[in-house]
């Protein structure tokens, strides 16, 4: 099992377990920021293992989010997301075997982040429909499947709904994305026994992460955690362009 381990040194797989934890707790608090925080943060110490790795512990996050939230679900809203995400997730598949694993990996989050973070600040509001629903869907299969950061664009459709039902939507859209961009890599033939057990190691650091957000939503008040996570991913997003850039 240790042979399929990547080589970290015991502060690495702290800072990977620390990464994963405060993206967990900062998705079950807002419906988003797993991918954005944690996958600019993890391209630092093992870009060969992404996005395949947040992937799946991405689908467990959003299947423990939705469980808790699932009276806030509006479940006529979900079949056009699903469409949408399902065939992102295939059309990104097929360009995922060209950039996984790649030196274009650490670019390539580095971008999807600035564009997350752009989309998050923008404030327009979008009216929530079918055809708004399929977009945004589809916008985020094919970001999602191939850096793990694709809650963006439903993001930007629920920012104006109240906090409960906004995070309950997005966390549904999160963990069905998951899943199907995993199925989608699997079909390439991206997902391998080392990101099981990358996965398996890092799963505690996930569910701690999860039961940390209760008491950390109480801590925070009324005050939002968004600009929190856009900060932190912004600023992980940096410092990964610059050593990708640096590398290159």
């Amino acid at each position: 099992m240790t042979a399929l381990l990547p080589d970290l040194s015991a502060s690495g797989w702290a800072f990977a377990a620390l990464s994963v934890a405060l993206a967990a707790a900062l998705q079950r608090i807002t419906g988003q920021g797993f991918g954005m925080v944690a996958a600019p943060l993890l391209a630092l110490i093992v870009p060969e293992l992404l996005p395949t790795l947040l992937l799946i512990l991405g689908a467990f996050v959003g299947w423990r989010a939705v469980r808790a939230d699932r009276s806030a679900i509006t479940l006529a809203e979900l079949p056009p997301g699903f469409a949408g995400r399902a065939l992102g997730a295939v059309l990104a598949a097929w360009l995922a075997a060209a950039l996984i694993g790649s030196e274009g990996i650490g670019l390539a989050i580095a971008g999807i982040v600035y564009l997350a973070i752009a989309l998050s600040l923008i404030g327009i509001r979008i009216a929530i429909s079918p055809q708004s629903l399929f977009g945004a869907g589809l916008t985020a299969g094919l970001m999602g499947t191939l850096t793990a950061i694709g809650a963006p664009p439903m993001a930007l459709l629920y920012q104006h709904e109240e906090r409960t039902r906004s995070a309950a939507m997005q966390n549904s859209f999160f963990m069905f994305g998951m899943i199907v961009s995993l199925a989608a890599l699997a079909w390439q033939g991206l997902v391998r026994a080392e990101h099981m057990v990358a996965a398996l190691v890092l799963s505690p650091a996930t569910l701690f992460g999860l039961w940390v957000a209760t008491p950390l939503s109480r801590l925070l008040g009324k005050t939002p955690a968004r600009p929190i996570a856009l900060g932190l991913a912004g600023a992980s997003a940096t410092i990964l362009l610059i050593r990708s850039l640096a590398a290159g």
